[in-house]
């Protein structure tokens, strides 16, 4: 318990200052816990965060909870993700519960700036991802078959068949990459490892079912946790297929609340708890919480489920190469996202396109923190708000 104690700590605090995304939340991981603590090595951290990259889910959140996993068991990989989860997570749900005051949010501007926020942040992602994941032109031509095939085929099917399909044509196309021998941390025997697998799989399969047509707010947000490969971002095309299209949330709160996401610390994900109180809003504060908890549980349930068994698995070059194909098909998903929600339904006029652009170029060339850019983006589309039309 003590030790526990000592991890949520730790990660609570961490929670409040980790601003910057996923690639930072892992620089400070590796400062905080290989290099200032000790608690693992850097061989340990490697493995444990390539196992985060090869699983659908939120990568760095998955790698803190691997570590509190791999510092105090189970017990210590729950209280990781609390306590790393839990600022950005209240933070979200407060703005949930606040946006309620507003009965039509599409005339907001400090939530229109919010939106095309989220547009510069989003761009300047994919840029980022297509660069890492898209190196080759056989990866290139992965991700725009799949931006073309999930323009042609909209909704979740055709999501998960352009994921799949990358893994296939990487498969036939693409040379196995080198395979690291390294054995990771197995802090978590074989049985609980079951047991989360077993978990996952009974989670997919309701889903599935039309028992859930009764909750289908907590269906897609399962189903899309389940289904991000390629970082936090990716997990906007998934939830607004599942979630904005059939109409369980209106397009502009939903926007408006990813903008919200990128300024606060700690995982993406928490949008979840704000997408809970759009959800279900006579009780947002249960079914914010309900909506963490849903997004994050496949990514944990899989990293828990696999840790065990990482070091057999990492030796199969062929999941490897097929992932290349899988991440290169997410960065198309992601492309054809920008374009429809976000830049057909955030841009409505020129000053919109300049604040987005200043956005980007503050983002990308001036490197300009995330949480500073969304902060003028709402306050600039307020002021617009006060000038004279036409």
């Amino acid at each position: 318990m003590q030790r526990s104690a000592e991890i949520f700590w730790v990660f609570l605090r961490l929670g409040c200052i980790a601003f910057g995304g996923p690639v930072a939340h892992l620089g400070y991981y590796r400062r905080w816990f290989v290099d200032d603590r000790q608690w693992l090595t850097d061989a340990a951290y490697a493995q444990l965060m390539a196992l985060s990259h090869m699983l659908p889910g939120p990568s760095s959140s998955q790698t803190g909870f691997a570590i509190g996993l791999h510092r105090g068991g189970l017990a210590g990989g729950l209280a990781a993700w609390v306590g790393f989860t839990l600022p950005s997570a209240v933070i979200m749900i407060a703005f949930g519960v606040g946006t309620m005051a507003f009965a039509e949010l599409g005339n907001a501007g400090w939530l229109q700036g919010l939106k095309l926020a989220a547009i510069a942040v989003v761009a300047n992602a994919l840029y980022g991802m297509a660069r890492q994941l898209c190196p080759d032109r056989p990866r290139a031509l992965i991700a725009l078959g799949a931006a073309m095939g999930v323009s042609f085929m909209p909704g979740i099917a055709g999501q998960v068949s352009v994921i799949v399909a990358g893994g296939l044509v990487a498969l036939l196309i693409m040379p196995p990459p080198s395979v690291n021998d390294v054995d990771g941390p197995t802090p978590l025997s074989p049985r609980i490892g079951i047991v989360a697998l077993a978990l996952f799989g009974i989670g997919v399969m309701l889903v599935g079912l039309p028992v859930l047509d009764i909750a289908p707010a907590w269906a897609a947000l399962y189903r899309s946790g389940a289904l991000v490969f390629g970082g936090g971002h990716v997990v906007l095309p998934l939830l607004e297929s599942g979630l904005v299209n059939p109409g369980l949330i209106e397009g502009d709160r939903f926007l408006a609340g990813y903008g919200m996401a990128q300024a606060v610390p700690g995982p993406v994900f928490t949008f979840g708890g704000y997408l809970g109180t759009q959800a279900l809003p006579d009780m947002p504060i249960w079914a914010g919480l309900l909506g963490v908890v849903t997004l994050f549980a496949p990514g944990l349930l899989l990293m828990a489920g696999l840790l065990p068994f990482w070091g057999h698995v990492s030796r199969y070059a062929r999941a490897q190469q097929a992932l290349l194909g899988i991440n290169a098909a997410v960065v198309g998903l992601l492309a054809a996202v920008l374009w429809d929600p976000l830049l057909t339904g955030g841009i409505r006029q020129l000053s919109d396109a300049g604040i987005a652009g200043a956005a980007l170029a503050a983002l990308s060339l001036g490197r300009v923190p995330a949480y500073l850019v969304v902060a003028a983006c709402a306050a600039l589309a307020q002021l617009l708000t006060y000038l004279p039309s036409g």
